[in-house]
């Protein structure tokens, strides 16, 4: 699973905080248990006290087991009648226990089976959880999904300048996504989005990223002027404890969005192309949008950068008007 390590982190903390709720929660019970019922504390009070006789018994060594066994007792008495005590006054008997909300592994996000410790699916729905917090900072993950893709703003005649009916068109660009986004493993085929401006590239690819995620898959989306600025700042900086270029390797699904408007320089148009490429060698899938057509990115670029894109993605042409306008 392909999370970088600030949405572990999230994830994490978010646990921690879920495992402190519960034993704060247990931790009032208890103590307005104790001033109704007095009597439960000194019960509490006395089975501790039994273990710490235990221990020292095993220490002290002498006549162990037949101590140990003498303490036993007493400590099992004692919890019976704590437990008659809470239940005839109408408590569970386990209502000093801290009520997780997963009990598979008490919120701590991991457990143990057959000697071995295992990520607890709360675990995988946390960093879920976090990693689509994480994407909503930067863009309108919960307004772009297929659901909210409205074909209707498409043509449905017959466009000459383009040779077909756009809504048609865009109708098999929409269920190309859906059925990308539902099968999508992290060796799935890179796809190359380009068409003009407001023709639905970044929602449709939202709308695959919100699907993905879903699915418990990392994902990262950015702008290319965005990711051009931090591979800069990265690059002139010391600290590269949270490489970015390390994320964007890591990550299972890459999402750059707006290919072709950051500010070029040899060093962004380089690092971009060792990204595409380092990503494509490792079989790592890109979705990549623009609003240039190939003549106009091979301008930008070069021939090798545009080929290496190109040939090794699903190219899916936006066709239309901008449907921002026609929402006006």
């Amino acid at each position: 699973m392909g999370f970088n390590s600030t949405i572990y982190k999230a994830a994490a903390d978010l646990m921690y905080e879920r495992r402190l709720n519960a034993e704060k929660s247990a931790d009032r019970r208890r103590e307005e248990i104790y001033a109704k019922l007095p009597r439960t504390k000194e019960l509490e009070q006395q089975i501790a006290d039994t273990g710490i006789r235990a221990v020292r018994t095993v220490i002290g060594g002498g006549n162990a087991a037949e101590q140990m066994k003498m303490l036993k007792e007493v400590n099992l008495s004692l919890q019976k009648e704590l437990a008659e005590l809470l239940t005839s006054n109408g408590y569970p008997a386990d209502v000093f226990e801290p009520k997780y909300l997963c009990k598979s592994c008490n919120d701590t996000g991991y457990y143990e089976s057959d000697g071995k410790t295992l990520m607890c699916p709360c675990m995988k729905k946390a960093l879920v959880q976090c990693a689509v917090a994480e994407l909503n900072k930067t863009a309108p993950l919960s307004l772009s999904t297929f659901g909210t893709f409205d074909l209707s703003y498409y043509s449905k005649e017959f466009d000459k300048s383009i040779g077909v009916v756009p809504y048609n068109h865009m109708e098999k660009v929409k269920k190309y996504c859906m059925g990308y986004a539902d099968n999508f493993h992290p060796k799935a085929n890179s796809i190359l989005m380009y068409g003009n401006t407001g023709l639905g590239k970044t929602h449709l690819s939202l709308a695959i990223a919100n699907e993905v995620i879903q699915k418990g898959f990392g994902v990262i989306y950015v702008s290319a002027p965005s990711l051009a600025q931090q591979l800069e700042k990265e690059h002139f900086s010391r600290d590269n404890s949270n490489s970015v270029s390390n994320m964007l390797l890591d990550c299972d699904l890459l999402i750059i969005d707006d290919l072709g408007t950051e500010f070029q320089t040899k060093f962004s148009t380089s690092e971009l192309y060792n990204i595409f490429n380092s990503r494509l060698l490792l079989s790592k899938p890109v979705i990549i949008n623009t609003n240039y057509d190939f003549d106009k990115l091979e301008e930008i670029y070069s021939d090798r950068f545009v080929s290496r894109i190109i040939g090794n993605a699903q190219k899916l042409a936006f066709l239309g008007t901008d449907i921002r306008i026609r929402k006006k």
